[in-house]
C-alpha cells in the first residue's frame, strides 16, 4: 500500500509521520487489497482546543474510496480516531462484498 502524508499550515517531524504511517498500515490487516492512503493532517485554529484535524482518505478496488475525518487535541488522537473510523467502515464493506 502506497501512503502519502500531507501537512497543511505547519511541517509535521518525522516521528509524526511515522506514526501515521505506522497506524495506516495496520489496516492492511483488516482488508487485503488497499490500493493507496492518503492523509492530510491540518491545525485548524491555532488558538482554541481540539483544533488537529486528520482526515483519512483510503483507495480500495470496486467502491473507489473510503473516508474519515476526525478533529481531536493532538494528531495523533486525531489520527487514531480516523483510522478507527476507517476500520469500521472496510468491516462494512467485507461484509456487503461477501454477500453479494
Amino acid at each position: 500500500m502506497n501512503i502519502k502524508v500531507n501537512t497543511v499550515h505547519f511541517t509535521a517531524d518525522q516521528k509524526l509521520v511515522d506514526f501515521v504511517t505506522k497506524k495506516v498500515n495496520k489496516l492492511d490487516t483488516f482488508f487485503e487489497g488497499i490500493i493507496n492512503a492518503e492523509v492530510t493532517l491540518k491545525v485548524d485554529r491555532p488558538e482554541t482546543v481540539n483544533n488537529k484535524i486528520s482526515e483519512v482518505k483510503l483507495s480500495i478496488p470496486i467502491t473507489d474510496t473510503l473516508f474519515a475525518k476526525k478533529q481531536a487535541d493532538s494528531f495523533e488522537e486525531a489520527t487514531d480516531l480516523a483510522v478507527e473510523a476507517i476500520r469500521r467502515q472496510l468491516k462494512k464493506h467485507k461484509e456487503k462484498v461477501r454477500e453479494k
